[in-house]
Formats: structure tokens, C-alpha cells, sequence
């Protein structure tokens, strides 16, 4: 009786749910209509473009442009993108924007030929064109041609449309007055996407490109399919396939950007000429930047783009918001009120869209309202699940504080940078106290923690089994990598007072191999105490499902991968001298998290995050290139002594 109730209640919110789409698609069509142009560039290409005007002709409207390569469909005057109607881009029509869907060079409908990440020209002449100037071209077009604007312009767009309106924001245009880079690809070598700190994210660049980097031989309204793995198993169809030269030899020779990936394995001029930090100066229109801290895609371009923005730009209105959200998870994908496993007690997507997206537009575009309630950077801390509203990002109040890695598999939280080193030469001497203390004579205790790293049972980023990548690995349970011989764990007492991180983390390893290359994963990880569990109410995604054992939780805050060869430089690398203790020191994305009272903090180490990022061989070489034979077994070891104190240093914020 129970479950027929139950679906009752469920088939009524669906028709309810149906019914309001219905409603908005009826108010939809019978106030707007829709015009589709091919808007001309400077070098003579043309832009589909489709436009959603109001039929009130009595004021002017202003336009919200959002630049794609994923298509502008669906195609025809008489058929409304359904996007429109069913998120929250409904606040915008009913608030009388002009909505304009734009197919960008060379893809769907458009004109002329595609290019990812197209660098920018910074001084361009005649008919020298690049995504910037191809978003003047387009706002110029638009204020001049389309009916009751009133000549005030607006971009958005979530990932790779992130990217272009981060060009947009460079075009320099009079009429564009802000923009929102939401997701914004940003940096495909050293964070975003494809690479993290030079080590090849195989999984997602392998399912993005097999479809979408397939040439268009002319404009058309169709999609690309990818490659169709044979097997729901992700680990093991990339573990036989084994090499990128594999991958290579099934995506052919026809998809240029996959080419292009293997070509350029450091940070060369090539990559360099495709990271938007380097040209984000003068920037005249207001900035938002959006982005979520649980993104496995594009978290490291929303933190750093705003970063290099506010460097770069002394009189730019540019602000950040970060939530606890999965890719695009702000733009009516989620309520934002969990995932995964984890709760954040509120529907932090709403509060986003109705107290900050919606006025931020809104103030510049349509001169209504207020950006005064807008702080600087709004933050959303995990763990005390609120929102912060400061007055900078990084705040002001943050410092850095030691986190030692001892060989019991503990830590020691060093509270400041006097003490580092008498707390380092305490570590050797703790453990040689404990060694007595068990063994009732004395016993040398050995400077480091060793694993073996073997390519051929890399560790695996998730327990679960599945074909696609998931987007709750970013904050799924880690008990399955703690109990891995090749995965190191240090662990904190429980805490005795909350601690509250809001900033980067660094990596600061002291390494030898017994090979002369190797990949590092380190993991910041919140452990829950055995008796939690969750006494709010449950979100209703999750009512039917079975509830997740929460005690013992072991939380992924934030995890990155090091490419060791570029511990120095990614645009040089540099071989390991095998035994040699070396220093591996790198930079993890800013987390924004409080590690409650009661919890533990704990360090996962390893040398494998597969098929998340590529396989090393574990020898210096052009991985790209590397032959199937080439992957060899790495004894690795962690030092931890007063001499060589690997540890992690947390961006702490005072209270």
C-alpha cells in the first residue's frame, strides 16, 4: 500500500512538473517569436545564429548571448530550444530578454572552419579574426539589426561556452556590458579537462574528442557520434588497450585535435597561445565567474581565471561564486542540494540563481536593481554547508599551516612557520620513543613509507564499475583506496575544534623512486565519525534509493595528479635519478571546506588515478610515444623524517 501510495505521490509530481513546462512552453510561444540569421564576420563568413525576441514592442530589451559549439538547435523558426522552458532561463524570458544562441565558427551551421581553444590575436589587423572578434562582430550585427534591443549586451555559457564568453570578454565591444564565464575552459594542460599538471586525463579526452573532434565537411544540423567502447567496464577497456599510441590508432588520423594532443606533451608556446590567463587585461565589462568546487572538468579554470583576472585588471567589476556543484550543475541541472552520498542542507542552486545570476544581469543590462548584496567572492563551504560572502579570494585571514606526514600513518598540524622545524625533528624522535615503548629495546624506525607502483594494476579513481566517467568521484567515499597496499594513508586524531580551509593546496613531497619517473596523486580526505549519519531530510532524488553507510566516510575534498617529470618545469622536464631523494612539490585547486569537530583529516598518497588520468611508464620518456612494453613496476618512497619532512600545507582561515 505503501509503494502505491508512494507512486502516486511520484506520478503526480511528474504530471505537475509536465504540466508547468507545458504552461511556460504556451506563455513562451505566445510571447516570443523566433528569427534565425546568418550573421556575416569581418572576413566575410557568416554565423548561424537564432534569436528569441519579445513580441512587447512598447520597451526595449536587452540581449543575453550564449556562444556554443554544441549547437544552437533545435533548427527552425517554429521550433523553441527547450532549454527555455524548462530551467531557469524562464526568469529571463519572462523578464523581457532578447536570448540569442549563436553556432560559433565552423561548427553545426555555421561557416568557415573550426578550431579548439583558438588562440587570441592580441593586436589584430584587416580581416584578422578570433573568437573576440567574432563576438564583436556579432554584438555590432545584433545592435544594429535586431528589433527593440536597447543596445546593452550580455554573455554566458557553462565549460567550452565558458571559454567563449571569456572571449567575449576580450572583444573589447562598447555595448557589452557583462559577462559570465561559467565552468570557463581555461587551461587544457595544467588543470582543465585534458591535462592536470601535465598528466593526460585519458578517460574524459578520449569519450570527448572520438565524437566531437570529427571533421564537418560542411554546415549541418547533426551531431558527431564518439566511439562506441565494446564493454561496461571503463578500468578494463582502457587497461588492455593499453598506450595512448592505441587510443591513437582508434581515433585515426582525421581528427586534427587529438593530433595535436599527442604532438604537444609539454607546456610549449602552442599551449600557451590557448590559456585565456595570459591575455585577460582590459577587460571593460562587469565579470561573474562561476564555477563549482566538486567540478571534474573545469574546477581549477573557474579559481583561476578569476584569480588571473583580478591580477591583471585593477578597475574591472569581477566577482566569483563557487558552489558544491558537479559540472554545470548550477544551470538547472541540480537543486544543489547534494552528491553523491553527501548532503549540503540547502538548494544552493536556486539561492545562486535568484539572489546573484539573475540580479547581475539584470543591474548591467537592464539598469534594474542592485549588485550591492553580491560579495566580492561568495563561497560555499562543504562540511559546515554555508554560504560565505568575502571580500577577496583567497581571504585575508588565511594562513598556511604544516601538515606532517609521520610513519605511523599519522599527521601533525604544525600551527605556525616557527615551529616547523623543531616540529619536524620531533616527528624522528616520536617514533623512535614509540619503537621502544613497543618493543622494549631499541629499533631504528625507517625514514620513509614505501609502496610499489605497478602499471599494470594501476589504482583505480572509483570502486565502481561503469563505462562513463562519473562526476561524483570528486566527492565519493574513499575507504576501497585505503585498504590498497599501493595507496599510503595518513590520518589526524579527531579533530578537537572545527577547521575551516578556503584556498590552494600545495604538495610538498620529499620522493625517491627506483625508477627515474613517476606520477603522484595526493588526496585531502574528510573521515566521518562511525556513528554518522544524517537527520535532515532526505533529498527527494534519494527518497527510493537505500541510504549510504555514512559512518567511517571517507570524503574526497580535493585530489590531484603531478606529472613528476615536470616537478620543475612543465615546458622542460626532468628525469628522476633512481634512489635519489627528491623534492615534489605542486599545487592541488582551492578547496572551501570545514572539517567539523569530531572528523579527521586524512592524506591518501598514491601513484595511479586510472583510467581517470593516463598510465606512466615509470621512465622518462615522450609518453605519447610510448609502447605497451615500455610500463615497468616503481618502488616509491615518502620521507618523513627531520632531514627530508614530506608534508601538506593547508590554506587555514581564521575565525
Amino acid at each position: 500500500m505503501k509503494k502505491y501510495f508512494l507512486l502516486l505521490c511520484f506520478s503526480a509530481l511528474l504530471v505537475t512538473g509536465l504540466r508547468a513546462q507545458d504552461n511556460d512552453l504556451a506563455w513562451v510561444k505566445e510571447n516570443y517569436y523566433k528569427v534565425e540569421k546568418m550573421v556575416p564576420m569581418r572576413d566575410g563568413m557568416k554565423l548561424f545564429t537564432a534569436f528569441y525576441i519579445p513580441k512587447d514592442s512598447s520597451v526595449k530589451h536587452p540581449i543575453l548571448m550564449n556562444r556554443t559549439p554544441y549547437s544552437s538547435s533545435p533548427y527552425g523558426v517554429d521550433k523553441f530550444n527547450p532549454r527555455l522552458y524548462e530551467s531557469y532561463w524562464i526568469n529571463y524570458l519572462k523578464a523581457g530578454y532578447i536570448i540569442a544562441i549563436q553556432d560559433v565558427r565552423g561548427k553545426y551551421m555555421s561557416e568557415g572552419e573550426y578550431v579548439d581553444v583558438r588562440p587570441f590575436i592580441q593586436n589584430k589587423k584587416g580581416k584578422q579574426f578570433d573568437e573576440a572578434s567574432d563576438t564583436y562582430d556579432a554584438i555590432d550585427w545584433m545592435i544594429n539589426n535586431i528589433p527593440g534591443n536597447n543596445k546593452r549586451v550580455g554573455v554566458f555559457g557553462i565549460s567550452y561556452p565558458g571559454f567563449y564568453a571569456t572571449m567575449a570578454a576580450l572583444s573589447g565591444h562598447p555595448a557589452l556590458k557583462a559577462v559570465s564565464p561559467q565552468a570557463p575552459v581555461t587551461d587544457w594542460f595544467m588543470g582543465d579537462d585534458f591535462h592536470h599538471n601535465g598528466a593526460f586525463m585519458l578517460m574524459d579526452g578520449f569519450n570527448f574528442y572520438s565524437g566531437f573532434g570529427k571533421p564537418r565537411p560542411r554546415p549541418t544540423t547533426e551531431n558527431s557520434r564518439g566511439y562506441d567502447i565494446p564493454s561496461q567496464d571503463n578500468y578494463d577497456f582502457y587497461l588492455k588497450t593499453g598506450a595512448l599510441k592505441n587510443f591513437s590508432k582508434i581515433m585515426g588520423d582525421s581528427i586534427a585535435f587529438w593530433t595535436d594532443l599527442m604532438e604537444h606533451g609539454n607546456y610549449d608556446d602552442w599551449w600557451k597561445a590557448r590559456n585565456p590567463r595570459n591575455f585577460v587585461t582590459n577587460i571593460q565589462p562587469a565579470i561573474l565567474v562561476v564555477g563549482g568546487t566538486f567540478d571534474a572538468e573545469d574546477c581549477f579554470g573557474a579559481w583561476n581565471l578569476y584569480k588571473a583576472i583580478e591580477t591583471k585588471n585593477s578597475n574591472t567589476d569581477n566577482r566569483l561564486v563557487m558552489g558544491p556543484w558537479f559540472h554545470g550543475g548550477w544551470g538547472g541541472r541540480s537543486e544543489g542540494d547534494y552528491l553523491g552520498n553527501v548532503r549540503f542542507e540547502q538548494k544552493t542552486s536556486e539561492y545562486y540563481q535568484q539572489e546573484i545570476e539573475i540580479p547581475f544581469f539584470n543591474f548591467y543590462l537592464k539598469l534594474a536593481g542592485t549588485v550591492s548584496d553580491i560579495a566580492e567572492a561568495t563561497i560555499f563551504f562543504t562540511g559546515e554547508n554555508q554560504w560565505r560572502k568575502l571580500k577577496e579570494w583567497p581571504a585575508k585571514n588565511l594562513q598556511y599551516k604544516a601538515l606532517y606526514l609521520k610513519p605511523s600513518g599519522k599527521t601533525i598540524l604544525v600551527t605556525s612557520a616557527a615551529d616547523s622545524v623543531r616540529q619536524a625533528m620531533l616527528i624522528a624522535l616520536e617514533d623512535v620513543k614509540t619503537a621502544w615503548k613497543n618493543s622494549g629495546s631499541f629499533k631504528k624506525t625507517e625514514p620513509f613509507t614505501e609502496y610499489i607502483s605497478d602499471p599494470a594494476h594501476p589504482v583505480p579513481y572509483t570502486e565502481d564499475v561503469g563505462l562513463r566517467r562519473t562526476r561524483e568521484y570528486m566527492i565519493d567515499d574513499q575507504r576501497f583506496a585505503s585498504r590498497r597496499p599501493d595507496v599510503l594513508t595518513f590520518s589526524t586524531e579527531a579533530l578537537e575544534e572545527d577547521l575551516t580551509l578556503g584556498g590552494p593546496v600545495i604538495a610538498d613531497l620529499l620522493v625517491s623512486l627506483s625508477t627515474t619517473d613517476a606520477d603522484f596523486v595526493v588526496k585531502l580526505i574528510d573521515v566521518f565519525p562511525n556513528n554518522f549519519w544524517y537527520n535532515s531530510k532526505v533529498p527527494k532524488d534519494l527518497e527510493n534509493k537505500p541510504a549510504y553507510p555514512m559512518g567511517g566516510y571517507q570524503m574526497l575534498v580535493r585530489g590531484e595528479i603531478m606529472r613528476g617529470k615536470f616537478r620543475n618545469s612543465f615546458s622542460t622536464p626532468e628525469t628522476f635519478i633512481p634512489n635519489k631523494v627528491t623534492e615534489v612539490k605542486y599545487t592541488l585547486p582551492d578547496v572551501a571546506h570545514t572539517f567539523k569537530k569530531g572528523h579527521k583529516l586524512m592524506i591518501q598518497i598514491q601513484s595511479s588515478w586510472f583510467p581517470l588520468a593516463d598510465r606512466n611508464p615509470q621512465q622518462f620518456m615522450d609518453i605519447y610515444k610510448a609502447n605497451d612494453e615500455d610500463f615497468q613496476k616503481s618502488t616509491i618512497r615518502i620521507y618523513h623524517d627531520a632531514e627530508h619532512a614530506s608534508k601538506i600545507f593547508l590554506p587555514v582561515l581564521k575565525n
